[in-house]
């Protein structure tokens, strides 16, 4: 069952995040997801991500293909400009790449390339309306395409700072589904309590909510994400559980699992992302019980 179907058949769906390489060598991407043959779903596949110079998401997704895996690829307007994004995503439905994921592109000042110039010709709603465009048979200036795509494109959502800025991220995603959008995902869940009130309000709009889970792989990872991005709520009691565990990456690895036990109840499916840490993969998901 592809991940499409499988969503529409109110099936929990796992995803599992991979780091591509920056290189052509990609025999770390192909022995990691192996090892989670028949446990997932679909990959996801960012795209230049972090404003870090790597291998295209095209490139991996049919990296991907070959191993028996179904690609979900990131697309962001800061690298593109609407007719170079038109022109990926035809190819890309040619090799066989049928899912999006629309995310916001990071800023470059923090990437590898910072001389480089974002484009932005196209923001997120931008991005789906031109998706669903070249979905009905045409591109972004009306002219006929010769064979129309499938494409199946979701949105993320940014992390919720309080039920305010919810309400307002409710509506903007009210927006992009009317434009095309076909799920959401959300940013790594850390406070199930707070993500439960989050979900509940997702849900009234009535397409698939998947929800996201980061292996924190040390204290000094965790302690930085608390401090620099604290709308994704990662308590003080979560960092104190790994600094005081005998086997930090266990306790991290037992964290993300529980996580996700409750979420199979809560929501959609998950993305487990590892930044890295793929080969951890199958570990987490024998935590969750997956």
């Amino acid at each position: 069952m592809d991940f499409q179907k499988k969503l529409a058949s109110d099936k929990f769906v796992v995803l599992a995040e991979m780091n591509i390489p920056k290189g052509v060598d990609v025999s770390d991407l192909t022995i990691n997801t192996r090892l989670l043959k028949s446990r997932i779903d679909a990959v996801i596949l960012p795209d230049m991500d972090n404003g870090i110079m790597h291998m295209s998401s095209i490139g991996s997704g049919v990296v991907m293909l070959r191993q028996g895996f179904e690609p979900i690829i990131h697309l962001c307007g800061r690298d593109r400009n609407r007719m170079a994004l038109q022109g990926d995503l035809l190819s890309a439905h040619i090799l066989g790449i049928r899912n999006l994921l629309i995310v916001q592109g990071e800023d470059m000042t923090n990437g590898d390339h910072q001389e480089a110039k974002p484009v932005d010709d196209l923001d997120g709603p931008g991005l789906i309306s031109m998706v669903d465009t070249l979905n009905n048979g045409r591109d972004l200036s009306g002219f006929e395409l010769i064979g129309k795509p499938e494409f199946f494109a979701g949105v993320s959502i940014p992390p919720i700072v309080d039920d305010a800025h919810l309400d307002r991220e409710v509506e903007k995603a009210k927006e992009k589904i009317d434009l095309g959008a076909q799920f959401i995902m959300t940013q790594p869940v850390f406070d199930l309590d707070y993500y439960s009130r989050i979900l509940n309000k997702l849900n009234t709009l009535n397409i698939p909510v998947l929800s996201s889970i980061l292996l924190l792989k040390n204290v000094g990872m965790a302690r930085y994400i608390s401090i620099n991005d604290p709308n994704l709520r990662l308590s003080e009691n979560i960092i104190t559980r790994i600094r005081k565990a005998k086997d930090r990456e266990g306790e991290s690895i037992c964290i993300a699992g529980e996580m996700i036990s409750r979420l199979k109840k809560e929501s959609d499916g998950i993305k487990i992302s590892a930044l890295g840490w793929e080969n951890r993969l199958p570990a987490i998901l024998d935590s969750a019980e997956l």
